[in-house]
């Protein structure tokens, strides 16, 4: 038996050497000499393989071990890097587009439960109340300790219509709670906008999509002719966007930064890891099409008195946006700080319509700050009140995952994150009944007291520039 186990794992260590010596090839081909393959390692690798093969309780077949191999690696780096089965891949495509099934919201894995990183607006789970930070511990009577962050995203999925039971704990509650959340066919519209007063835009980002830069190019066409052109300010909400597709931030910031202006630069090991983006047609449009939608965008929107809002839930492709209009000088961002995802995930195809994910840069602000672990610290620190109770005892960043990859500009240095002192239990109850009296119910709503606060900025930098 045991010179069974033994042959069968020379035959392992054969198999997985190639696989190793493949892409290492594929990796390193502009490289002369390879590095030693680590044996010891992969002995220790094959005998596993083969002790389950012949000793575990039920037969497991070589796909899913390898399979579960692959997901190991890959989970074990970061929290986004990921394998994408054939579903996955193909759920991945066609959520950049705009539109796919599910429950809306962006999530991560914490200590091996669902993190809630942000719901997306108009989503069955954003109508449902799931909120910013809420752990999901049971995807209907299924515990999610023990399951990948893959197999749990596909547990939320499913025919639309079709209902699914949350149980989530949420910091500040006594107990569990549970939500039926009907799954539907998510649409995001991802640029909204209105003019909220006279002479004073409102635009908000709810997701980076491919025609997201359209879609704003579009909509600030249209608030200029409304306004006939006599515009005093404008409010970009990027609160609780998680991110998205890297050009769609670079068109967005185009939008409002003089041309070929410095977006975002990015550094990792590979040469086409990095990169230096710039807010010109060339970056933002990359192969989808040759229509410059920003070409004829009024001049005005370079100049505009400009506020941004960010909050926790802000991440990767909108910290990117921020990053660059406040190293630019060109707006004051304002709210809480944001999430802190600055890594660079790469989508590499495999064979048989899968892929992986893999973390291959970090991304910096034109000034050189590392968005990694560390977030946007707005200009001007304003608290949402129906959201306060919840940032002041529980906020999730990037820095809170597990794995999560380090900041390599600013390691150790804490200088310049936002520090709130927690509330006395009576200030939770005052904060509680706040919260339910001051529920924003639309956008752009006359009770959302950030958005309030950064129109009376601007009309206050209007009157300056008058005198």
């Amino acid at each position: 038996m045991r010179s069974r186990i033994e042959k069968f794992g020379l035959v392992v260590i054969g198999l997985v050497a190639g696989v190793f010596i493949s892409l290492h090839f594929a990796a390193s081909a502009e490289k002369d000499t390879l590095a030693p393959l680590p044996v010891e390692e992969l002995r220790a690798f094959s005998e596993v393989f083969g002790r389950i093969k012949s000793d575990y309780v039920e037969p497991v077949s070589d796909k899913k071990l390898i399979t579960e191999a692959i997901n190991g690696m890959l989970s074990g780096l970061d929290p986004h890097s990921a394998y994408l089965d054939a579903e996955g891949f193909k759920e991945l495509q066609v959520g950049t587009q705009g539109e796919f099934g599910g429950l809306g919201i962006e999530v991560g894995m914490e200590d091996g439960l669902v993190k809630v990183i942000s719901p997306i607006e108009d989503t069955p789970a954003y109508h449902a109340g799931i909120k910013t930070g809420d752990l999901i511990i049971k995807l209907d009577d299924t515990l999610v300790k023990g399951l990948s962050l893959n197999d749990a995203v596909k547990r939320m999925r499913g025919k639309p219509g079709s209902k699914l039971g949350l149980t989530i704990i949420r910091k500040g509650e006594t107990g569990p709670l549970v939500f039926t959340v009907a799954r539907a066919v998510i649409k995001v519209q991802s640029v909204k906008s209105k003019l909220v007063e006279p002479d004073y835009i409102f635009v908000r980002v709810t997701q980076f999509q491919e025609h997201t830069g359209e879609n704003l190019a579009t909509a600030l066409e249209t608030l200029y002719k409304q306004s006939e052109g006599n515009l005093k300010g404008i409010v970009l909400d990027l609160r609780n966007d998680p991110g998205g597709l890297l050009t769609a931030a670079v068109a967005v910031s185009a939008a409002f930064l003089p041309k070929d202006a410095l977006v975002v630069y990015t550094e990792g090991r590979t040469e086409d890891a990095k990169m230096r983006l710039t807010a010109s047609a060339e970056n933002y449009l990359r192969g989808n099409g040759t229509n410059d939608y920003l070409k004829n965008l009024p001049d005005t929107y370079k100049n505009l008195p400009m506020v941004v809002l960010v909050n926790g839930g802000s991440a990767s492709a909108s910290e990117i946006v921020a990053g660059a209009l406040q190293d630019h000088k060109r707006a004051v961002i304002m709210g809480t700080q944001s999430f802190g995802k600055g890594s660079v995930q790469t989508i590499l195809p495999l064979g048989n319509n899968t892929a992986i994910k893999l973390t291959t840069a970090r991304y910096y602000t034109p000034g050189g700050r590392s968005i990694q672990a560390k977030g946007i610290v707005p200009d001007i620190l304003v608290e949402d009140p129906s959201t306060a109770s919840m940032d002041n005892t529980f906020r999730l960043r990037e820095a809170d995952l597990d794995r999560h990859l380090s900041n390599d500009r600013q390691p150790d240095d804490k200088t310049g994150e936002v520090t709130i002192k927690p509330i006395t239990k009576s200030q939770q109850k005052n904060k509680d009944n706040e919260t339910n009296k001051s529920e924003i119910s639309e956008f752009g709503a006359k009770n959302d007291y950030q958005l309030n606060q950064a129109l009376n900025l601007l009309k206050g930098m209007n009157i300056l520039h008058g005198k």
